[in-house]
C-alpha cells in the first residue's frame, strides 16, 4: 500500500513538474534560437508556443521522461538503502542521469536530436530539469514518510 500512497503520488508529482520544465526551458531554448537571427517574437505568441510545446510533447517526450525517471529513481532507491543521508543528492544526481542518457542515447542511436530544445545550453537546461525533479520527489517522500516512520523509503 505504500507504493499507492506515498511511492506512485510522489512520482507523478514529480515527473509532471520535471516534465513541464524540460517542456518550458525547450520553449525558451526556441524561442530565444528565433530572437538570435533576428525573428521578433511577442508575449502573446511566446506563451502560445510554450502551450502548445507543453501539450504537444506530453504524449511523447512527457512519457520517455516518466519511463527514464522511473528507471533512475528506482536504482536510487536501491541505493538509498546504504547511503540514507544522501538520499536526495543520490535522486538529483539520477533525475540528472536520466536525463544525460535520455538524450545522449537517442542522439548516438537515431542520429538526432529528440527534442530542439536540448542543443547547446537546452541541453544543460534539460539536465537541470532532471535534478529538480530529483528533488522534488525525495522530497515528497520524505515529508510523506516523515508522518509515520521518518524514513524516505
Amino acid at each position: 500500500m505504500s507504493f499507492l500512497t506515498r511511492i506512485l503520488p510522489s512520482f507523478l508529482v514529480s515527473w509532471l513538474l520535471t516534465f513541464t520544465l524540460a517542456s518550458l526551458f525547450h520553449s525558451h531554448y526556441v524561442v530565444n534560437q528565433l530572437v538570435n537571427v533576428g525573428v521578433v517574437v511577442g508575449l502573446s505568441d511566446r506563451v502560445s508556443l510554450m502551450l502548445d510545446d507543453w501539450l504537444g510533447l506530453l504524449p511523447t517526450y512527457g512519457a520517455i521522461i516518466a519511463l527514464a525517471l522511473a528507471c533512475a529513481f528506482l536504482v536510487t532507491a536501491l541505493l538509498y538503502k546504504r547511503h540514507k543521508q544522501q538520499a536526495m543528492q543520490l535522486f538529483m544526481f539520477t533525475g540528472i542521469a536520466a536525463f544525460a542518457v535520455l538524450l545522449l542515447a537517442i542522439e548516438s542511436i537515431m542520429h538526432i536530436n529528440i527534442i530542439a530544445g536540448a542543443r547547446g545550453w537546452g541541453f544543460y537546461a534539460q539536465l537541470f530539469a532532471g535534478a529538480i525533479g530529483g528533488y522534488v520527489f525525495s522530497l515528497l517522500l520524505q515529508l510523506n514518510s516523515g508522518k509515520r516512520d521518518g524514513h524516505a523509503l
